[in-house]
């Protein structure tokens, strides 16, 4: 059974995740104006979360831990796990290429109702009025937080706004099933099994990462930011938080993504951010205030959270 204390460490936990993932859209503007192709951008993220879990689980095994013997099925579930995350830094890296950086943000984040629906059919129940309250809190907050308000969607790319809604999906999908793949082994081990799928994935994307020579020619720097930052933190994150909470609630809490995008983007990029913008953060920040709280004040038995609602 689940303590009041383990479930608040796993909000906090993926809640970081989330944050973590704020830095992506930055770092591949920067790249992208340094000259490098969005596969070359997504290959080295990869590469650099892979050797990010590489080091730490040869720093456990330094320190005397063991690796733990994972199943071949979970081994290759895990590895799904990376390839879907790896799914989600392709369409979304593409369609950054096409689209404002607000905008792709938005359609991201249509993760946070996509995720409710996948909750709904794996739990086969009906969504919960706080879930779907949180879920408006943050769509709306959203529109005003990216400036969608002022430029709406017309005339924007349809080829970006599809790969866009397929990087929410794939992000939604890792996230709800990210909570249903419980291993024994260390989280360090288990991530160096999740980035190697991504690594595979990637390299698929940009076959040529290595022989063209990109990596020693200015595109490392990037690659780290976003290898460790979008990729690695989170996939550490969600491993260590989304097994000890409901799919639902992991999907809303990772929505901090947002107000750390906008963050990064004020201090790196200097991009303006309009009072309207910050109130648009605020509402978001509510509306994972209400998604992290609801569940403990209705009480929590047995893992389901307000069972008798």
């Amino acid at each position: 059974m689940e303590t009041k204390s383990r479930r608040q460490i796993a909000s906090l936990e993926v809640l970081i995740g989330g944050t973590c993932y704020g830095a992506n859209a930055t770092m591949y503007k920067l790249a992208f104006a340094a000259g490098f192709s969005w596969p070359q951008v997504v290959a080295g993220q990869m590469i650099f979360a892979a050797l990010c879990f590489l080091a730490l689980s040869l720093f456990d095994r330094m320190g005397g831990k063991a690796w733990a013997p994972v199943p071949l099925p979970t081994m290759a579930k895990l590895a799904g796990l990376g390839m879907l995350t790896c799914g989600t830094s392709i369409f979304y890296c593409f369609a950054m290429t096409m689209l404002p950086v607000s905008v792709s943000l938005t359609l991201l984040f249509q993760f946070t109702w996509i995720g409710l629906v996948i909750q709904i059919l794996f739990s086969k129940r009906p969504p919960r009025l706080y879930e779907l309250a949180a879920v408006a809190i943050i769509l709306f907050g959203t529109v005003f937080a990216s400036g969608c308000y002022k430029t709406g969607i017309a005339g924007y790319s349809l080829v970006g706004f599809a790969c866009a809604c397929l990087a929410a999906l794939c992000c939604a999908l890792f996230i709800t099933l990210s909570g249903k793949v419980r291993v024994s082994c260390s989280s360090a081990q288990r991530g160096l099994i999740v980035s190697t799928g991504s690594l595979v994935l990637s390299l698929v994307a940009c076959p040529s990462i290595f022989a063209s020579g990109a990596l020693v020619n200015g595109l490392a720097p990037y690659a780290a930011v976003t290898g460790v930052f979008g990729l690695a933190l989170p996939v550490l994150f969600f491993g260590l938080g989304t097994p000890h909470l409901p799919a639902s609630l992991s999907t809303v809490l990772a929505a901090s993504e947002l107000p750390a995008g906008l963050a990064v983007s004020l201090f790196v990029l200097h991009e303006p951010i309009s009072l309207a913008q910050w109130l648009g953060v605020a509402v978001i920040l509510a509306g994972i205030a209400l998604a992290q709280c609801a569940p403990f004040a209705c009480g929590w038995k047995r893992g389901q959270v307000c069972r008798k609602q």
